[in-house]
């Protein structure tokens, strides 16, 4: 829709594209990006609404264009391309294919002009559009090859299925988890947090099995590690001061500069390890900043329906990051005598931090502010609320600003992430709203996405239509979702559509020589090659997501084959989780998980809530849990546990119980003594 105007003939992916580069024998030329992507507006602004660039694209090549978040199959299937054939990737995706859809050359940005040995757009045009009429056979066979490569580049060990010693991932042998995790702290950044180099991620899956690993050993420097990360994001530029949300990563190596673009998996994903940190050190820090996340989140990404947003882009008024910089003298008018303290804790300055301007961040922490900065006659309950009227004061004002540009689409996975991290927050912090925010989105879902066939779910939903069939990534996270929602809520119906949709993916989804499951449905046709994604990237793999799901749904209907199915899966990925556990994060969180016991939770009583909610408020890394307010003998754990006016707390391991307690600390504690292993 933001190229709509633009002077070359986008046609969208489809049959009539495919059909006119056959019927007029021309490459297609797919770009691929996305509502909140930078450098997509630049190239846009620089290329696609140049003229003459546009004449040569229309008249070499059939343009289509994708946007990466309706169509993640596209745009994994030919980044893969891309970075096969240049050895880096990202967006603009610019790729070339035969009219067969099958790629032959790409890259990312172009310059509209040669810079620093890159060629021009309109260069590698001309260049390409000569090749296919000079050398046609050529490409055609680079195009063959690649798609072969393509289709084979799975890793070691995901085509077949595991027998014998492979297929034991719960290795009992905890040396391994060890090494796992120093392989994780090597990269680890021990001065600002996070893991590697600029440009810095937030890597929550990394963080979050740092947590659990600190649960199961009490390894003091995991959980420094991992709060570390999250205190250095908190208290840079990276998360927005004034409004509350993260931007998706930051372009220096302390936090400072982010990319400004926002987006939903981003902060769903957040909230989440958000919520495990404050439940493990209840840090104030945390519970701010899942309250502000939150409410920037219902501020700015849901919709009156209580759906969520996709993002809110990087740019406006042709600037990055323009929307959320300030200037000292700014600052100081409105904030008037407030203004020097507000200025000093955030770092403003009449210099500035960045481009003359000033991205908001807190340089110092609240004890040293107080001593060295000569406002030791204020206490910290003073100096916060004079914080928090100027930030509600600067927050005003900058929503009169020219804001950046909404993607207002609706997408069934970000959106049941997000709908997990409501779970996860209301159990974490106990506010209603968002107990309230899961039930709505979840009732959005289920009516809006749902179809037939092919379509059993939508992928996409955008001013009340529904399409593209949905992704793996799609089903796993709203199981996830569902799973999650019926612990806050106690409801069994989530449970029974949770099982429905798993059989759907595994009928409709499933690699007959491998437990694995592909990323598109069987049926569809529009992509050239079928892929399973197993990296835990930016969001979590659908495979990894499906293991975790494959395990609690299977003692929740008491399906052991699906329990053998989840450890299989990590069978087959054991050796390149410990390799390479940064790009396995959540797989190195389960593998961890299956290494140790995981009970089971029963709470039984007509009147729960509080007791739930108390249990729900503690971090337990994984179990699997349900309650019941009556009698229950449709789901194994609830069969023969009896309902009494009080509640009743039962803790089991393979459906064998211990007798029943009345309180949640005595539950923790048997737990511990349950989950941990004392070497």
């Amino acid at each position: 829709m933001q190229h709509a105007h633009n002077p070359v003939d986008w046609f969208p992916w489809g049959e009539e594209a495919l059909r006119k580069a056959a019927a007029e024998n021309k490459p297609l030329l797919v770009s691929i990006g996305y509502a909140a992507c930078h450098w997509c507006h630049v190239m846009e602004r620089e290329s696609f609404e140049d003229e003459e660039i546009a004449r040569v694209m229309n008249e070499h090549f059939v343009n289509v264009k994708i946007d990466r978040e309706e169509r993640p199959d596209l745009d994994h299937i030919y980044m893969d391309a891309v970075q096969a054939i240049t050895g880096s990737g990202g967006w603009p995706l610019n790729v070339f294919l035969t009219p067969a859809g099958k790629p032959f050359y790409g890259g990312t940005y172009f310059p509209p002009r040669p810079l620093h040995n890159r060629p021009s757009w309109k260069e590698v045009l001309q260049g390409i559009a000569a090749a296919f009429k000079g050398k046609r056979g050529e490409l055609e066979d680079q195009a063959e090859a690649l798609t072969a490569h393509l289709a084979k580049s799975h890793l070691p060990g995901l085509g077949r299925k595991d027998t014998g010693e492979e297929g034991q991932a719960a290795d009992p042998d905890r040396k391994s988890l060890r090494s796992l995790y120093e392989n994780i702290m090597k990269s680890a950044d021990r001065t600002d947090g996070g893991f590697g180099h600029a440009p810095k991620f937030p890597q929550t899956f990394i963080i979050q099995f740092l947590l659990h690993y600190h649960y199961f050993t009490g390894e003091a420097e995991a959980l420094e590690q991992a709060c570390l990360s999250l205190d250095k994001m908190i208290l840079g530029g990276i998360y927005d001061q004034v409004g509350g949300g993260f931007s998706r990563y930051s372009t220096d190596g302390q936090w400072l500069v982010p990319h400004f673009e926002k987006m939903l998996y981003d902060n769903a994903l957040l909230v989440i390890v958000c919520s495990e940190a404050w439940q493990i050190t209840k840090k104030e820090l945390y519970r701010e900043t899942i309250l502000q996340t939150m409410e920037f989140i219902g501020r700015e990404l849901r919709s009156p329906e209580g759906a969520f947003y996709t993002a809110l882009d990087a740019d406006s008024e042709g600037e990055e990051g323009k929307y959320y910089v300030w200037e000292k003298e700014e600052v100081d008018s409105i904030l008037g005598s407030a203004s020097e303290l507000f200025c000093a804790w955030y770092g403003i300055t009449g210099k500035g931090n960045w481009e003359g301007r000033n991205i908001l961040h807190r340089p110092v922490p609240v004890e040293v502010f107080l001593k060295d900065r000569g406002f030791g006659s204020l206490d910290r309950e003073e100096v916060e609320k004079i914080l928090s009227a100027g930030r509600a004061k600067l927050l005003e004002y900058r929503c009169r600003r020219v804001r950046p540009g909404l993607d207002d689409k609706i997408l069934l996975g970000w959106n049941a992430l997000m709908n997990s991290a409501c779970s996860k927050a209301y159990a974490a912090l106990g506010v209603d709203r968002y107990r309230e925010w899961a039930v709505v989105n979840m009732d959005f879902l289920l009516g809006r996405f749902q179809g037939v066939g092919i379509h059993r779910f939508y992928h996409s939903y955008k001013e009340g239509q529904a399409k593209f069939p949905a992704f793996l990534d799609d089903y796993a996270y709203l199981v996830s979702a569902l799973i999650q929602l019926q612990e806050i809520t106690g409801e069994p119906g989530y449970l029974l559509k949770a099982r429905e949709i798993y059989e759907f993916i595994v009928e409709n989804f499933s690699e007959k020589e491998s437990d694995f499951f592909f990323y598109t449905h069987r049926d569809q046709k529009d992509v050239i090659i079928r892929k399973k994604e197993i990296f835990d990237g930016a969001t979590p793999s659908g495979n990894s997501v499906m293991a975790f799901n494959l395990y609690s749904l299977s003692v929740l209907f008491d399906e052991p084959d699906w329990a053998r199915r989840a450890d299989g899966m990590v069978s087959a990925l054991t050796g390149v989780i410990s390799g390479y556990p940064v790009s396995f994060g959540l797989w190195a969180t389960f593998k961890q998980a299956l290494t140790y016991v995981i009970p089971e939770v029963v709470i039984t009583g007509r009147d729960l809530r509080a007791v739930r909610n108390d249990f729900l408020s503690k971090f337990v890394s994984y179990r699997v849990y349900q309650s019941a307010t009556v009698e229950n003998t449709q789901f194994p754990l609830l069969r023969g546990k009896p309902v009494e006016e009080h509640p009743l707390i039962f803790l089991c391991e393979n459906y064998t119980c211990q007798l029943p307690v009345n309180e949640v600390d005595v539950l923790i504690r048997n737990l511990e003594n349950v989950q941990k292993f004392k070497d």
